[in-house]
C-alpha cells in the first residue's frame, strides 16, 4: 500500500499505483502512531473526489472527477478525533486542458505516483470537535 524512509519524526511516503490516497495514508499514520504533523506532496491520480461545505446548509456536496490528473498540490494536516487520526486534506489537481479542480479531498486513486512528506509532531496533541456555528470539525487546544 506505501513505502517510507524515516529521520525521527519527518518520513518520505510513496503510495502505491492504484490505491486510495486516503486508506494509504491513514493506514500509514496509524502504523507509525501518528496524531499530529503536517502533510504535503505531489503525484497522479485517475479519479478525486472533493468536498465542499455550503455555510448556509452546513451540508456537504461531493463531486467526483475521473480522468487523469497530476496532483499540482497536496497539503493537510493530521490531528486527533475519537484516539484515531484525522486527517484534514487539500489538494488541486491538474486536467489534461491545464485547467484546474481542487479543495478538500475526500478520497482520490493513485494512477501513476504519490510523493508524500509527513512531518510529525509527537508532542502536540491537536485533537478536533464539532462545531455547531460551522459545521466543521476544528481544532480543540
Amino acid at each position: 500500500m506505501y513505502q517510507f524512509i524515516q529521520d525521527q519524526h519527518h518520513y518520505v511516503l510513496s503510495v502505491d499505483n492504484h490505491v486510495s490516497l486516503m486508506e494509504a495514508l491513514t493506514a500509514f499514520c496509524k502504523d507509525q502512531n501518528i496524531l499530529s504533523g503536517t502533510i504535503g506532496g505531489l503525484g497522479a491520480i485517475n479519479e478525486a473526489t472533493f468536498r465542499f461545505l455550503d455555510p448556509a446548509t452546513k451540508q456537504y456536496v461531493d463531486k467526483t472527477f475521473s480522468e487523469q490528473m497530476e496532483i499540482t498540490n497536496l497539503t493537510g494536516n493530521i490531528s486527533e478525533k475519537d484516539g484515531k487520526p484525522y486527517l484534514h486534506v487539500h489538494i488541486t489537481a491538474s486536467r489534461r486542458d491545464y485547467t484546474c479542480v481542487g479543495g478538500h479531498l475526500l478520497d482520490a486513486k493513485i494512477s501513476g505516483a504519490c510523493e508524500l512528506t509527513v512531518d510529525a509532531f509527537p508532542e502536540l496533541k491537536p485533537g478536533r470537535r464539532a462545531d455547531e456555528e460551522t459545521g466543521l470539525n476544528l481544532y480543540r487546544f
